[in-house]
């Protein structure tokens, strides 16, 4: 199957924009009866396929993606020569012959992620459905060194697919999710504010040398983006955005289906939007901005000036910092008012954001994740959904749902992984 392309990876074809479907339509691509996109064709059946969960016939296939019963039937079989798809079962109608139910075959492809964060380098394993196989987090002791990080990546890799037992030619290749500003035609970081010794790092070419693999690189807001597309709750959801809440702040948009990634590739920074003008001052000259007021690194600050957490050496880490909001946490969970006070003051922040993200872009849905939005989301949640329902300006014509990821604190780096998947058989024609 041919892999569409995208500035952001060395994979494949150019891919073209399609308009977008209708909002709430459920985001499936329909399929075109001419001979030379036989190869999109491909792409829009196994999408929907995989978005039945539980299978599809052929005259349910052709149905949903508009292709003739022919049509259908021609991709199903190459679908089928590559083991991407299986006959399961049958299905009837109670009209005619039994149906044949197709699904989807999770154990036929896999693909690796890596997400770079100044705290954690993260290494996953995903199958075809997006499913996790295997896992594991090494905190980086010295961030700020690029050569000693990336000599250990490749062996990592090894490691995780070596116990994994998963054989090396049915892996499709590796995603990295990275923090920006990223150069993603020369496959490189640049200067990222969190990781001062990265200056231009050439990811790609480096891990694509180390391991043998095509390499696509991403921000990790939109790799978490990507990941709830192929593999979280937003799956069938057309227009959404993701707010990753982690070492930095930064949003991952999907509109008519399609990952808004901007002119360079590095949209989604929106840590300079002011959020409470009368919030701590920030690097940029302004007070309050999201990036600050509700980082990790402020959050402990508050706690330790009001007596929630004892004073640390570590306290002006930002690293330190993401692996204390845990602890702020349990203190409020254990009914600490000073605690509360603080994740309800942060939840405000960033309900004024969430606000702005749905107004700007005119979505449906929020979804917020990251490691520092796990430790506090059964804080964040109650009170984000009414003030957000309060404020929204589009109230009166659609809701602006906001929940919390399924995919766990680690939704980037299995984002990182979405980008393979993703690349590789996303329908672009």
């Amino acid at each position: 199957m041919a892999a569409a392309r995208r500035e952001s990876t060395t994979i494949g074809k150019a891919a073209k924009r399609e308009g977008g479907p209708p909002a709430r339509s459920s985001g499936l691509r329909r399929g075109s009866n001419l001979e030379h996109v036989a190869d999109f064709n491909d792409s829009v059946v196994l999408d929907a396929i995989r978005r039945a969960r539980t299978g599809s016939s052929r005259a349910e296939l052709a149905v949903e993606t508009g292709l003739a019963a022919q049509t259908v039937s021609d991709v199903c079989q190459r679908l089928l020569d590559q083991g991407l798809i299986a006959e399961t079962g049958t299905s009837s109608t109670g009209f005619g012959r039994p149906r044949r139910t197709l699904e989807l075959v999770p154990a036929s492809r896999y693909a690796l992620g890596v997400h770079i964060d100044p705290a954690t380098i993260t290494y996953v394993l995903l199958d075809l459905g997006g499913n996790l196989v295997a896992h594991f987090s090494r905190q980086t002791s010295s961030p700020q060194d690029a050569d000693v990080i990336m000599a250990g990546m490749a062996s990592a890799l090894d490691v995780l697919l070596a116990g994994s037992g998963i054989e090396r030619d049915r892996i499709l290749g590796l995603g990295i999710a990275a923090p920006g500003p990223l150069d993603i035609a020369g496959g490189a970081m640049v200067d990222p504010p969190h990781l001062p010794g990265w200056h231009r790092v050439e990811l790609v070419d480096r891990l694509h040398r180390a391991t043998g693999l095509p390499v696509v690189l991403d921000k990790d807001v939109t790799a978490a983006a990507v990941a709830e597309r192929w593999a979280g709750g937003a799956t069938g959801n057309s227009d959404f955005a993701f707010l990753y809440l982690g070492t930095g702040v930064g949003v991952g948009l999907v509109s008519g289906d399609i990952v808004v990634r901007g002119r360079s590739g590095n949209a989604g920074d929106i840590g300079h939007l002011i959020v409470d003008v009368d919030g701590p001052p920030c690097g940029c000259g302004q007070r309050g901005c999201l990036g600050t007021a509700c980082s990790p690194l402020f959050l402990i600050q508050e706690a330790v000036a009001a007596g929630v957490l004892p004073a640390s050496p570590d306290d002006g880490q930002l690293v330190q910092a993401v692996r204390r909001v845990g602890a702020l946490c349990r203190a409020a969970d254990d009914g600490d008012e000073r605690a509360v006070a603080i994740l309800h003051r942060s939840a405000r922040r960033l309900a004024r954001a969430i606000v702005t993200i749905g107004n700007l872009v005119d979505t449906e849905l929020v979804v917020c994740g990251g490691p520092a939005w796990a430790p506090a989301a059964h804080h964040y949640l109650p009170l984000l959904r009414p003030m957000v329902a309060e404020r929204f300006v589009m109230r009166e014509i659609h809701d602006l749902s906001v929940v919390g990821t399924g995919l766990g604190a680690d939704v980037a780096a299995i984002g990182a992984a979405c980008l393979i998947l993703d690349e590789r058989f996303a329908a672009r024609p």
